[in-house]
């Protein structure tokens, strides 16, 4: 990704050594010293050889390299504007050259021959919130084009949904390796760092995305999507002669942003990564055949994307469309007065939040004696974890919750942008707590909630059960003053998808 992971990745690997193996390395008895010792020990070499390079490579003397290669009779590659480490500056091409010098690995599954229009969507499995507006986007998108079949590149929590709702998701989803595993693993107790979740999330982006280029080169598609599948987006930005076909960029927010407490390390890390963007963009227009934001510039921030470049605003008014809101229809639900529902979204970040909701009920209860709680825990976290008093009652993956959301009197949730956004579009009174350092509910989307004047915003120090309790008994049941949700935004996505087709 951005040229400072590659340093601090080369950093952490030679601090991983000590004196003594440094030492070690040039005293060893079995150590060659001496240039003709050296050449003698290549010359030897009796397995095939490859040597990549790069023409920038301030380390190590072009000669040397190209001996090397000489002297070994080995594939020499020279991969120009390349500096040093080139499996970090290139990993994708340099990837592919492996797999080609190694031979082939594991087949993908045998691509189905169809002669009808193809749709290859990827939806971002980091939590629940995208699948659900992308399966209406491709529902629409059959009424815009009737005939067209879309594929889902997608892995668990997704792909529960996918299948409950008749989906095709493709064979070769059995290879991707697991985005919200890894962010799962990042996260403390409401707590995720979500712009370094992501930022070490690298290697497996690398590998979903070697996936993705192999598929792709097997089975012809007339349109790839990708909602917030930022694998696809950087590596074809990177790799653009892999590019076969038109592809959009769906995303909800633009702009990766500090948090106050990561000082200028965290405000210089994500202005890189930020201009990186900018760069593709600027250089490789065509890339992005389409890229729209799902909601309206009244949703954008107006912070800065970093020293010398545009602020978020101003960049994407400028390089996307706008579809507004995109919520997934729901059936009408009568209201049940003193029903609260708790959810933490499709990850399994939430754990801390559903326990504190439920250490909150019986205080609660004691002014509401008809208080009722429902705990949803979602695909990724074991209700059996969770203990629930008399009055509360825990269930797991809940398939079309926006319709529970819809019903019930008051939710808690963290600052997640599709359920908060659900709850706002039906009016219900709900409270969110934002995970601590994640820059996109922190920021991104408290500023939209705020422009709709929806939900009562609390820090996770407010969500001890005493103080917990008081703002479920104030919220639960009011009147809301919200800003009207508009309709209609999965059609126009569609449309502007269509057209690419």
């Amino acid at each position: 990704m951005a040229p400072s992971k590659q340093r601090e990745d080369a950093v952490g690997w030679a601090l991983q050594t000590t004196p003594e193996v440094l030492i070690a390395s040039k005293a060893g008895r079995r150590c060659t010293t001496g240039r003709a010792g050296t050449e003698a020990v290549l010359r030897a070499v009796g397995c095939p050889v490859l040597v990549i390079r790069g023409t920038r490579d301030g380390c190590r003397p072009q000669a040397e390299m190209a001996g090397v290669a000489a002297l070994t009779g080995a594939r020499d590659v020279v991969l120009d504007g390349s500096g040093h480490l080139p499996h970090t500056r290139r990993p994708v091409e340099v990837n592919r050259l492996l797999r080609d010098f190694t031979g082939p690995g594991t087949p993908l599954p045998a691509p189905r021959r169809r002669a009808g229009r193809r749709v290859l969507f990827l939806s971002s499995p980091i939590g629940l919130g995208h699948v659900g507006r992308d399966v209406a986007i491709a529902e629409a998108l059959r009424r815009h084009r009737p005939g067209v079949e879309v594929d889902w590149l997608a892995q668990h929590p997704i792909t529960e949904v996918l299948r409950r709702r008749g989906e095709r998701v493709h064979p070769a989803s059995a290879f991707l390796a697991s985005e919200a595993a890894h962010v799962d693993a990042e996260a403390g107790v409401h707590d995720l760092h979500a712009f370094h979740a992501v930022r070490r999330m690298d290697a497996i982006l690398v590998a979903n995305f070697m996936l993705f280029a192999d598929l792709v080169a097997e089975e012809r598609y007339d349109l790839w999507i990708g909602d917030e599948a930022w694998e696809l987006d950087h590596f074809l930005h990177e790799n653009p002669g892999l590019k076969r076909s038109p592809y959009a960029w769906l995303t909800d927010f633009v702009g990766w942003l500090p948090m106050p407490d990561g000082g200028t390390a965290e405000a210089e890390l994500t202005a890189d990564y930020n201009a990186e963007m900018v760069e593709h963009v600027a250089k490789l227009p065509e890339v992005r055949d389409r890229a729209v934001f799902v909601g309206n510039p009244s949703d954008l921030v107006d912070d800065p994307l970093g020293p010398g470049l545009p602020t978020v605003r101003e960049w994407t008014l400028e390089h996307f469309a706008f579809s507004g809101y995109i919520g997934a229809p729901v059936r009408a639900a009568a209201r049940e007065p003193m029903l609260c529902v708790a959810t933490a979204g499709g990850s399994g970040t939430g754990t801390g939040l559903l326990r504190r909701v439920i250490d909150a009920y019986p205080v609660a209860r004691r002014s509401l004696p008809g208080l009722r709680l429902i705990v949803v825990a979602g695909p990724r976290i074991d209700p059996a974890s969770l203990t629930a008093p008399e009055g509360v009652e825990v269930r797991g993956y809940v398939d079309r919750l926006d319709e529970l959301l819809a019903s019930c009197d008051l939710a808690v949730t963290h600052g997640g942008l599709t359920t908060t956004m659900t709850l706002t579009a039906h009016r219900r009174p709900f409270l969110y707590v934002p995970l601590r350092h994640h820059f996109e509910q922190n920021r991104h989307v408290r500023h939209r909630l705020d422009a709709y004047r929806a939900g009562r915003c609390l820090s996770w120090a407010e969500t001890e059960p005493d103080a917990l309790a008081a703002a479920m008994v104030a919220e639960i049941g009011r009147p809301v003053d919200y800003r009207p949700v508009e309709t209609g935004g999965a059609d126009r996505a569609a449309a502007l998808l269509a057209e690419l087709i």
